[in-house]
């Protein structure tokens, strides 16, 4: 059975960057950064963090706000009763249950009543009330790849009918005292800035924000006369389980992710013009993701990475690094990778914006425990007989 085509027709994005589609676009192109010092815990010392705001944001308002922008873009107003929501989150309320372990140890005081609204599927739940569905909830979790998971897991409730739109995405509000004291334990967190695929790369930097893409039938689109960003045209998922938080050495996940994806996709390694890398500026990763792509790419495969703008957000990073791939797909610009001074692999890294001719393009998400997602949008002309 054919696929069915799957194409995007409206973004929310919440970064550090902005609050708008048009502020994180715009500031991207211009290789600013949202990441700065900040010492939102007295307990803490000050770290580079990229915040959506001057203190630590949380989970349901960011949800909420992303939601909304993502049915303002898609010319969507709710109730949208048949809609399916498949929204992740790496971290949840966390924010929260630190909060209230606080309040317990100190003074006493148990969680309050709302604890059931605290939940790791705390994101979705948010999504259904603000898009008022009866359609399925979905809420996965799967550490950094978490994004990309829940464009797949859209993907396929449109490709089987249970669904004929899709809100999917990634909401992450990452920056709280036990997520900076473990990474900071671990030795990754950057003292300075992140530096993408820098020979002076530092480590990660912690990111809050959210995207959530608007996912419809190509014949739901076409009915309704949407605007496209661009179709999705396949993913690969994979999980390793080789190392509890360092990528494997035999790559194995990772390329077998990267093989289902292309084949999925129908596309061949050289047909790919553009990736945007997992790119987090830690030693590990990007020496990882550099020996990936020189593997299996030619050389004039163009590279970038977001994270030296917005951050490392975690559970949001794929769906945040996919829909700026959708961006650069509807523009046909490619963006620049912010930070990035003096490169340290033989890779086409993109340092200034540039204009591209741009059909077909890959998001890699790497995470903790092994898992690997790569996801693949293109030109929505490859859908044939379709017109946008």
């Amino acid at each position: 059975m054919a696929a069915i085509p799957v194409v995007a027709t409206g973004i929310g994005l919440v970064s550090a960057l902005g609050t708008t589609l048009a502020s994180n676009w715009q500031r991207l192109l211009k290789g600013e950064t949202g990441i700065a010092l900040h010492q939102p815990f007295a307990e803490l010392p000050p770290y580079p963090l990229a915040l959506v705001g001057d203190r630590p944001t949380d989970l349901a308002t960011l949800t909420a706000q992303v939601v909304q922008a993502a049915l303002v873009d898609a010319q969507l107003a709710p109730p949208l009763a048949d809609c399916g929501i498949v929204i992740g989150s790496s971290r949840g309320c966390q924010a929260e249950w630190e909060q209230w372990a606080r309040q317990w140890h100190q003074q006493g005081i148990p969680p309050d009543h709302n604890w059931l609204d605290r939940l790791p599927h705390a994101a979705a739940m948010t999504a259904a009330r603000e898009v008022g569905t009866r359609g399925p909830v979905l809420a996965p979790m799967a550490a950094c790849a978490t994004g990309l998971w829940a464009v797949a897991q859209g993907y396929e409730l449109l490709q089987t009918g249970v669904c004929e739109r899709v809100l999917v995405g990634g909401v992450e509000a990452a920056v709280t005292r036990l997520s900076i004291s473990g990474f900071a334990q671990m030795g990754v967190l950057a003292r300075q800035g992140a530096y993408p695929f820098d020979r002076q790369r530092q480590g990660l930097v912690l990111g809050e924000g959210g995207a959530v893409i608007v996912l419809e039938t190509a014949e739901l689109a076409q009915r309704r006369g949407a605007a496209l960003y661009g179709q999705v045209l396949g993913f690969g998922l994979a999980a390793d389980a080789e190392h509890t938080n360092a990528p494997s050495q035999t790559q194995a996940g990772a390329i077998a992710a990267l093989k289902q994806c292309l084949h999925h996709s129908g596309l061949t390694a050289d047909q790919v013009d553009y990736i945007h890398a997992h790119g987090t500026a830690t030693r590990l990763n990007d020496q990882f993701e550099a020996t990936l792509i020189q593997n299996w790419f030619p050389p004039q495969v163009a590279i970038s990475s977001t994270k030296g703008a917005t951050g490392h957000t975690l559970g949001a990073a794929g769906a945040m690094g996919l829909a700026f791939c959708l961006l650069a797909l509807k523009h046909q610009v490619l963006f620049p990778t912010v930070g990035l001074q003096q490169p340290d692999f033989a890779l086409n890294l993109i340092q200034q914006p540039q204009l591209a001719h741009l059909q077909a393009l890959l998001c890699f998400s790497f995470g903790f425990g092994g898992q690997n997602a790569i996801a693949a949008v293109g030109n929505p002309a490859r859908i044939g007989s379709f017109q946008a």
